[in-house]
């Protein structure tokens, strides 16, 4: 078997307030597999989607990209406190792929989920949970030890 690979989904035009908290998730995710989209935790990622240095990769670009690295993903770990258009994208496509997700939600972050996210957990390929961010490195390992063991 390939070695297990997981895109992250978080939020970069939508806010960059997670980032900290999207490098914690990204090294706990790295654990348990090849995360495809490390940079989403780089400090040095703009809300642009840049790196700082005056580059412009360009939408196409991203899109094209970012759409490869979710048809090779084994699975798909989105945190979804962050309103953004973009993860939301990524996961309707990502369930059009029948790809195993989990978005996680910090309730703490005074928001209320989306009844798209949260209505689409069924309980086996999409599983949404709630969390604090003490836990988080428990959550992500239980989902890939004892829920789905064999991703």
């Amino acid at each position: 078997m390939a070695a297990r690979t997981v895109y992250f989904c978080g939020s970069i035009r939508g806010g960059r307030e997670d980032r900290a908290l999207y490098e914690r998730i990204i090294r706990e995710l790295g654990r348990f597999g090849t995360v495809l989209t490390e940079h989403i935790a780089s400090p040095a990622l703009t809300a642009r989607g840049t790196r700082g240095r005056g580059e412009d990769l360009g939408d196409r670009f991203i899109h094209d990209r970012d759409i490869e690295w979710l048809k090779e993903a084994h699975v798909v770990v989105a945190e979804v406190s962050q309103p953004s258009l973009g993860v939301g994208y990524e996961l309707g496509r990502a369930v059009d792929m029948n790809k195993k997700i989990l978005c996680l939600f910090r309730p703490s972050c005074g928001r209320v989920l989306s009844a798209m996210i949260r209505g689409a957990d069924n309980g086996r390929s999409v599983q949404v949970k709630d969390y604090d961010p003490a836990d988080i490195e428990q959550i992500i390992s239980e989902y890939f030890t004892v829920t789905f063991p064999s991703l």
